[in-house]
């Protein structure tokens, strides 16, 4: 029979997709505030090539840069996180309301990333306040691997090797909490 036990707190990160080249200046503050400052930060690069799905409202190009966060917390901090991100959204967004910025926070464990998003899907969790949540990455064989749903940029070489990179500096700071 299994029992309850205090789960380990993870590592939170945001991929933040932008229109403006670093305008990450202008939330820094906030999201350091509740995560810690930036322990990584992986190369900035253009997103635009794995989709068009943001285009139309967004523009292009599009660039993309994943920050792993100092602060180890609770896993359900999750879904205060998604509203924390998509409230940045909206008031970062243009009149017209379209984004310069897309937030898309997760967490790593030592066996897995997890996203958050608003949108159900079949293999997505329910978390509570609209948000679910979907492993995207897994730990095997001494690296992050992809699952069948895992979006085209969470393949790539560079990004794997920078949340290989986060996990073992997660380690590390799990070592010393």
């Amino acid at each position: 029979m299994s029992h309850p036990k205090k789960v380990e707190p993870v590592l939170f990160f945001i991929a933040l997709m932008e229109r403006e080249y670093n305008s990450f200046k202008r939330i820094k503050d906030i999201l350091e505030k509740d995560l810690g400052m930036v322990l990584l930060q992986s190369q900035t690069f253009d997103f635009s090539k794995f989709t068009d799905y943001y285009i139309e409202e967004m523009g292009s190009p599009l660039w993309k840069t994943f920050y792993f966060f100092e602060y180890l917390k609770e896993p359900e901090f999750l879904v205060e996180l998604k509203h924390i991100c998509y409230s940045l959204e909206r008031e970062t967004a243009d009149l017209d309301g379209k984004r310069n910025l897309n937030l898309d926070p997760g967490y790593l464990t030592l066996s897995k990333v997890v996203l958050a998003t608003f949108k159900d899907y079949a293999h997505r969790i329910y978390l509570g306040r609209s948000v679910f949540a979907e492993v995207t990455l897994i730990y095997r064989s001494g690296g992050f691997q992809s699952l069948p749903w895992t979006y085209p940029d969470y393949k790539e070489k560079m990004t794997l090797e920078y949340f290989n990179r986060a996990r073992a500096l997660y380690k590390d700071r799990l070592r010393a909490h």
